[in-house]
C-alpha cells in the first residue's frame, strides 16, 4: 500500500503546482514558452526529463536487460546528437520562434509548416500514448489496477496536467523531476550490483554476449537502434520549443552542455540497473519465486519490477520508493512534454496562422486547451495499434527523425538548401515512414510478418530524405539571401554592415 501512497503523493504534488502556475498563465507566450525567462538549471531540468521517457524506462531497459551493455547504442545516438546541438542552441534560441513548424516555414514556406505539422502530431502522439501505457504499467504493479484502466488513468492526470498551464508547469516540476531521476538512478544501479554478488553474478547468469560492444548481433543491427535516436534528437521539437524558453542564447548554450553529461550518465546507469536487475529475477526457480520471477517477454517492466520488489536485490524500501517515484517523474515529464508540443503546432501553425490571424491571446491558450485534450484521446487510440512499447518509440523516432531533421538541419548548416529541397525532403521522409508502416501492419495482421523491423526503417526512410534534399536543392534556383541570412546571423550581420560602410562612403560629401 505504501508504494500506491507514495505515487498519489508524487502525482498530486505534480498536479499543485501546475495547477498554481495556471494563474500566472496570461498569454500564449507563458503557455508555450514559459514567458520566455527559464533560467539554465530549470532548462537542464526538462531537457533531461523530456528525453528520459518511457522510450529509456520501459524499451531502453528491456532492450539491455536482453542484449546487455549493446543497448546502449540506442541511448548513444542522443548523446551524440546533444554534442551537435551544442553548436545550434544560442542559434535557435537567437531566432526566437514557438514551434519547429515556425523555423521551417521561415526558412522555406508554408507547405514545409504545414507537413512538418502532421510529422510531429503523429510522431508525438505516438510517443504520448506508450507514457500512457507505462502508467498502466506501474498502477496494476503497485495497486492491482487493471493495466486498461491504468492507462485511461494515465491519460486523464497528463492531460488535466499538461492542460492548465503549458510549458509554465512543465519547467516548473521538471527541476524536481529531474533531481529524483537522477539521484533514483545513482544510487540503485550500485547498490543492486554489490548486492546481487557483483561481476561474478553477472558472468554466471548472463551470456557472454551482454558484454560484447554489439553483442550477439553486428554493426548493422546497431546502426539500427543509434540511428532512430540520432535523427529524432536533432529533430527533437521539445527541445527546440524549450530553447525558445531561455532566458538568453547564453543560457541555453550552457544548458546543452550539463544536459549531454546528466544524459550520459543517467542512461548509464538506468540500462545498468536494468542488466543488473534482470539477472537476478530472470534465474529465479519459477516455483520457488512465482511473484518475483519475470520472464523475458517482460523484460520492459524490470525497473519497475525492481522497484516494487526492490528488497529482494538489497535496495532498502527507501530506495525502491525512491526509484518509483523516478519512473513516474519519467512517464509524467514526457508525457507532458509530448503532448504541449502536437498542440502548439496545431494552434501556432493551423489556427494562428491559417485559420485565426488575428485570434485573441487568450483565445490562443483555450484553444490550445482543447488540442491537448483531443490529442490526448488521439494517443490513446494509437496506442491500441502497437504491439510493444520499443515498436512505438522507434517507429515515432523514425518519422520525427527522417521527416524533419534533414530539412531542419539543413536551414542551419546548408545555405544551398532550397525551397523545394526542403519541401520535398519533408515529405519524401515522412512518406516512406508511413508507407512501410503501414505495410507492416497489414503484413502482421494478415500474415504475421513483416516488411522491414521497426529499427530499420530509419535507414531507407532517412536515406530516400536525405538524397531528395540535396538532388532537389541542387536541381533548382539557389534561394535568396532573405531566405537564409537569418540563419546565419553573424554573417548575414557582417554583411550588412559591410553594405552601410560603401554606402556612407559613397553618399559622404568632401571636407572643404
Amino acid at each position: 500500500m505504501i508504494f500506491l501512497w507514495v505515487v498519489i503523493g508524487y502525482l498530486l504534488l505534480l498536479m499543485g503546482i501546475s495547477v498554481y502556475k495556471s494563474f500566472m498563465v496570461k498569454n500564449q507566450e507563458d503557455f508555450m514558452v514559459a514567458g520566455r525567462s527559464v533560467s539554465t538549471a530549470r532548462l537542464v531540468g526538462t531537457l533531461l526529463c523530456t528525453w528520459m521517457g518511457s522510450g529509456s524506462l520501459l524499451a531502453g531497459a528491456g532492450l539491455a536487460a536482453n542484449v546487455g551493455f549493446s543497448e546502449l547504442w540506442m541511448a548513444a545516438g542522443a548523446w551524440v546528437g546533444i554534442i551537435i546541438v551544442f553548436f545550434l542552441a544560442a542559434r535557435v534560441r537567437r531566432i526566437a520562434e514557438y514551434t519547429v513548424p515556425d523555423i521551417l516555414e521561415l526558412r522555406y514556406n508554408k507547405w514545409a509548416r504545414i507537413l512538418g505539422t502532421i510529422v510531429i502530431v503523429i510522431a508525438y502522439t505516438t510517443i504520448v500514448g506508450y507514457q500512457f501505457r507505462a502508467g498502466g504499467f506501474v498502477l496494476d504493479l503497485v495497486a492491482g489496477i487493471p493495466e486498461w484502466q491504468g492507462v485511461l488513468l494515465t491519460a486523464a492526470f497528463i492531460i488535466t496536467f499538461t492542460a492548465f498551464a503549458g510549458m509554465m508547469s512543465i519547467v516548473s516540476v521538471d527541476i524536481i523531476n529531474g533531481a529524483v531521476i537522477t539521484v533514483a538512478m545513482l544510487i540503485a544501479a550500485p547498490l543492486v550490483f554489490i548486492n546481487i554478488g557483483g561481476a561474478e553474478h553477472l558472468t554466471a547468469t548472463l551470456d557472454p554476449s551482454h558484454f560484447k560492444v554489439f553483442g550477439d548481433k553486428n554493426f548493422f543491427w546497431a546502426m539500427g537502434i543509434f540511428l532512430p535516436t540520432f535523427f529524432l534528437l536533432l529533430g527533437e521539437s521539445n527541445m527546440y520549443q524549450k530553447f525558445f524558453s531561455a532566458k538568453n542564447e547564453k543560457s541555453a548554450k550552457k544548458a546543452v552542455l550539463f544536459w549531454v553529461s546528466g544524459t550520459i550518465v543517467v542512461e548509464t546507469a538506468l540500462a545498468s540497473l536494468a542488466i543488473f536487475a534482470f539477472s537476478h529475477f530472470n534465474v529465479m526457480e519459477k516455483l520457488s519465486s512465482s511473484d518475483l520471477y519475470l520472464a523475458v517477454e517482460n523484460a520492459e517492466r524490470i525497473i519497475l519490477h525492481t522497484a516494487r520488489y526492490s528488497t529482494e536485490v538489497g535496495l532498502p524500501v527507501w530506495g525502491g520508493l525512491l526509484l518509483l517515484a523516478a519512473s513516474v517523474a519519467i512517464i509524467t515529464s514526457t508525457g507532458n512534454s509530448f503532448l504541449l508540443t502536437p498542440s502548439t503546432n496545431l494552434t501556432r501553425d493551423v489556427y494562428q496562422r491559417f485559420i485565426n490571424k488575428s485570434a485573441d491571446p487568450k483565445m490562443i491558450v483555450v484553444f490550445q486547451r482543447i488540442m491537448v485534450v483531443l490529442l490526448g484521446l488521439l494517443a490513446y487510440l494509437i496506442l491500441t495499434q502497437f504491439e510493444t512499447i520499443l515498436a512505438m518509440a522507434l517507429t515515432a523516432y523514425t518519422m520525427v527523425g527522417a521527416g524533419l531533421t534533414p530539412a531542419l538541419l539543413a536551414a542551419f548548416l546548408w545555405k544551398r538548401v532550397t525551397v523545394a529541397g526542403g519541401v520535398a525532403s519533408i515529405a519524401t521522409g515522412m512518406g516512406v515512414t508511413l508507407l512501410i508502416t503501414i505495410a507492416n501492419s497489414i503484413l502482421s495482421n494478415f500474415y504475421g510478418t513483416q516488411l522491414l523491423n521497426e529499427q530499420y526503417i530509419i535507414l531507407p526512410a532517412a536515406s530516400a530524405s536525405i538524397l531528395t534534399l540535396i538532388v532537389v536543392s541542387l536541381a533548382t534556383q539557389r534561394d535568396p539571401e532573405s531566405k537564409w541570412g537569418r540563419f546565419y546571423t553573424k554573417d548575414a550581420s557582417l554583411a550588412q554592415a559591410m553594405e552601410e560602410v560603401k554606402k556612407d562612403a559613397i553618399t559622404e560629401e568632401p571636407e572643404d
